[in-house]
């Protein structure tokens, strides 16, 4: 697969393994990387169940590379802006689910990246930053849609007001992470969920991808109707049918307490 040394891509069975690879720039994304990016989720292996996305050295992503950062008139911060959103949505709405490793700075673009994977693991050195409010920007990747859809308008308000800054413990509380783990474990965490979403039956996968979000945004009748809808097409699978069976006959584990 084509990509630029600033990403790796890896094949780990049936898991596609992405690691961001600027670690001298704290792996903050430029032009460059977002695009590899698209093209690595537009062209996945027909046999990928799932995905993680990781950064290489002390960060997961420090932002965007300012140093890539160039003048632009209103129209073509616009398309860029835009060319963004396209990747990110290559990785949210995408072939197979992804789980995001975190650890270290996870600031600005971080977020906005991270907020695209669809389950967020976070070692105990992560920290959390949109200081965009600070260097006069404001998010372009995605973040103004997908932040406040976890924790809240608020929130995410008074992080780009104030610079704050949330640590692990505080960004799991909030619904930054789903994960909080110990230093240096977030790979080995992210891996292991991705194997688990990997057993799951694919249909069923694509539909907690592709419509819960959707149903989520719609008013309660149409969600109802969507839901209905999207049940019956993922029960009328033939694995679908053979899980049921597998549990009825007392061939499948039950559920049981952590």
């Amino acid at each position: 697969m084509n990509t630029n040394s600033d990403i790796h891509f890896e094949m780990r069975g049936d898991i596609a393994v992405i690691r961001l690879t600027r670690p001298t720039k704290r792996n903050a994304l430029n032009d460059a990387l977002i695009a590899s990016l698209r093209h690595i989720f537009e062209n996945l292996p027909d046999n990928t169940k799932a995905a993680v996305i990781a950064g290489d050295g002390e960060h997961f992503c420090a932002g965007l590379d300012l140093s890539d950062l160039k003048e632009r008139d209103a129209g073509q911060g616009m398309h860029h802006s835009r060319s963004w959103h396209y990747a990110l949505e290559r990785v949210q709405y995408g072939p197979v689910p992804v789980v995001a490793a975190l650890h270290g700075a996870v600031v600005g673009g971080g977020p906005e990246l991270a907020s695209a994977c669809h389950i967020r693991v976070a070692d105990e050195s992560t920290f959390y930053a949109l200081p965009e409010g600070t260097r006069g920007i404001f998010v372009g990747g995605g973040g103004s849609v997908r932040i406040p859809k976890l924790i809240g308008v608020a929130r995410m308000t008074d992080m780009m007001l104030t610079g704050r800054v949330y640590n692990a413990v505080d960004g799991e509380r909030i619904g930054l992470a789903q994960y909080h783990v110990p230093t240096g474990t977030a790979l080995e965490k992210a891996l292991e969920l991705a194997q688990r979403i990997a057993t799951n039956a694919a249909l069923t996968n694509y539909a907690l991808m592709h419509a819960l979000p959707r149903i989520a945004e719609q008013p309660a009748d149409h969600g109802y109707l969507t839901e209905a809808l999207i049940s019956s097409i993922a029960q009328s699978a033939p694995e679908a049918k053979a899980r049921v069976r597998a549990f009825l006959e007392g061939k499948a584990a039950k559920v049981q307490k952590s």
